[in-house]
């Protein structure tokens, strides 16, 4: 193509310019160059277990196997196997070959019914509009964080607590405050500090019941005190009920929306734990909301949210139904009951060993156990003491630093049994060969008086 020239008047003078050479020698100038860059939010996704983990760069002792009492999958070693009736329900739906196609975003309308059937009660009733079918408890907790809160604003979360909801929330610009359990009071939560936090940015408060680290269980008493805290502030809850019934013989579980009918309440759950399936990727987030507090907008912001990624795997969806109604109660009792005698074992055995003080757990799959770190002196935290222990011992605990409360780890008690007591004898090993009768501070203040 030819270039055009311009003539131009200079004090009387024509002086012509080719425009097309100068506008190509100003792209010469600027050529783009290649800057691609992680979004905002990628830069601030981060798992503190994760990040732990990869961190902690130590081989198990090669004469001892290694005993893994970190990871919260009760599938890892095949001794707590879901239902026959489960698998079935699986194995019809994909036979049927009624469920290959796109789902509506919120799930089948007869998944959402079973799961409203089985978890409405006269005291918070539930229909099918009242459920949102997500992948997994996760994306639940997801969702619900993301319809209650915008950037700038703050949720309340347990402290210790699921290292999830902050990993959320930072990602999407929200603030996240820790209100503190008591471990002396059986992980209850301190309500004068939860109350404290609260401002008229807060979006929600997180309840997680029972507990993911703690493997506690709130009373009856003490959830109605956590909703009359939310209650004078106004400010609904975010119920993590993934280990729903999940509760010890002396227990009893009780849901949050049960006790309170002002208080509009998301609560979160799914197959995952309870029915020992959590690659499966179903979860549910339950509505309450009684006084229609949350009203149209929560809802369609619900709907909105599911669109994202048009739902969960059709295929459990379609077994969903069979799952829920199917299961018989000796599978979950037979699960329970082994989850309690794994606790029973860990928590008497540590109770005796010098320098640890377990905290007993009452449901779920967990239990912690608090470290003495002033009779461990060569031990400059929990995250160094349990590498040592994966060195000398192949006894792999989760630092509870992961769930930002230092000089405590956690143990998973899903472990076949003769596992655990031997894990719990290499723990008392450890710890007898590395414990100090009297703490640095004493010996120390003992030398200065001589």
């Amino acid at each position: 193509m030819e270039h055009e020239s311009y003539g131009i008047q200079v004090n009387g003078n024509s002086v012509h310019r080719d425009y097309g050479s100068l506008y190509q020698a100003k792209m010469k100038s600027k050529k783009p160059k290649w800057n691609i860059k992680a979004s905002e939010m990628s830069r601030k996704t981060f798992n503190p277990i994760t990040a732990i983990m990869d961190s902690m760069k130590v081989e198990p002792n090669p004469s001892k196997n290694m005993i893994a009492l970190s990871i919260g999958d009760p599938t890892t070693f095949g001794n707590l196997p879901t239902d026959d009736n489960v698998l079935q329900a699986m194995k019809e739906a994909i036979d049927s070959k009624r469920f290959n196609g796109y789902a509506p975003a919120i799930g089948y309308q007869k998944s959402r019914e079973a799961v409203s059937s089985s978890y409405s009660c006269p005291e918070a009733p539930l229909g099918a509009k009242d459920v949102i079918l997500t992948s997994g408890c996760s994306q639940a907790i997801e969702l619900a964080i993301g319809v209650l809160c915008n950037p700038g604003q703050n949720i309340l979360v347990p402290h210790p607590g699921f290292s999830l909801y902050k990993t959320l929330a930072v990602s999407m610009g929200i603030d996240v405050r820790l209100y503190n359990l008591l471990p002396e009071e059986s992980w209850e939560i301190d309500l004068k500090h939860l109350e404290s936090l609260i401002d008229d940015k807060t979006g929600c408060i997180i309840v997680n019941n029972p507990s993911n680290p703690c493997g506690s269980v709130f009373s009856k008493s003490h959830l109605q005190k956590i909703i009359g805290v939310a209650s004078r502030h106004c400010t609904p809850i975010l119920a993590d009920e993934i280990y729903a019934e999940m509760v010890f013989s002396g227990s009893k579980y009780t849901s949050v929306a049960s006790l309170s009918a002002a208080v509009p309440i998301l609560s979160c759950g799914g197959l995952a734990k309870r029915w020992l399936v959590p690659g499966w990727k179903m979860g549910w987030i339950l509505i309450h909301d009684r006084k229609n507090l949350f009203g149209n907008e929560i809802r369609e912001g619900l709907v909105r949210l599911s669109q994202r990624i048009l739902g969960p795997c059709t295929i459990v969806q379609g077994a969903l139904e069979a799952i829920i109604n199917k299961t018989p109660q000796e599978f979950y009792d037979n699960t329970i009951s082994f989850l309690k005698s794994n606790s029973d074992i860990c928590y008497s055995a540590l109770s005796t060993v010098a320098g640890l003080r377990p905290i007993k757990p009452s449901g779920a799959m967990y239990l912690m156990v608090g470290i003495n770190m002033e009779h461990f002196p060569e031990f400059e935290s929990d995250v160094d003491f349990t590498e040592k222990l994966i060195a000398e011992q192949s006894v792999f605990c989760l630092p509870a630093t992961c769930f930002e409360y230092p000089n405590f780890f956690r143990i998973v008690v899903t472990v076949p049994e003769d596992m655990m007591l031997e894990a719990c004898t290499r723990i008392r090993e450890f710890c007898e060969q590395h414990y100090h009768l009297y703490p640095d501070s004493i010996i120390q203040d003992t030398e200065r008086d001589k």
